[in-house]
């Protein structure tokens, strides 16, 4: 039968048998789990059953439900997942006779850094967006030959007036 088990500071590990189709977690007296903890929400997640899996929902919660520290509004439970209400952490333990197991441990991988970086002689553009084509604007070009050279006038014009108000030497 799947479980909850939830642990906090104050009473350690405490199980929930999970039978009902839907369960209401949060720190209101009218939940099926009451997680007495300040960080934990009035109505904090359901856990709603569909078939042999159950879905965790996040109800808006102040500070939020994560599952395996990642902030989720809903998402389907595997075996061994952690959860997080607030502060308070949990586990979710499935039917170990319906035949969910924990995953195997991890072996390590050994990689060698590669030898060179060069790109092979086939290798191709591999970004699934086209290149641009760089097209040539002649209104563009123009536009800023244009204003290229009224720049260079105003420069000259200033100059001009600088050297019209010079003191003579």
């Amino acid at each position: 039968m799947p479980r909850l088990i939830i642990r906090s500071a104050e009473s350690g590990p405490v199980t929930h048998e999970l039978t009902e189709e839907s369960i209401t977690l949060g720190r209101a007296p009218d939940n099926m789990i009451v997680l007495e903890d300040a960080s934990v929400s009035g109505h904090h997640a359901q856990l709603q059953r569909s078939g042999d899996v159950y879905r965790i929902k996040d109800l808006d919660s102040t500070n939020g439900t994560r599952v395996n520290s990642e902030n989720v509004t809903e998402v389907t439970l595997r075996f061994g997942d952690r959860l997080r209400f607030g502060k308070l952490e949990a586990r979710f333990e499935a039917d170990l006779v319906g035949g969910a197991e924990p995953l195997p441990e991890v072996a390590p991988i050994e990689a060698q850094p590669a030898e060179m970086s060069v790109r092979p002689a086939d290798f191709a553009n591999a970004s699934p967006f086209p290149r641009r084509k760089k097209e040539v604007d002649p209104m563009r070009t123009a536009v800023f030959a244009a204003a290229g050279i009224a720049l260079l006038a105003f420069l000259a014009s200033m100059i001009a007036v600088l050297l019209m108000h010079a003191p003579i030497l």
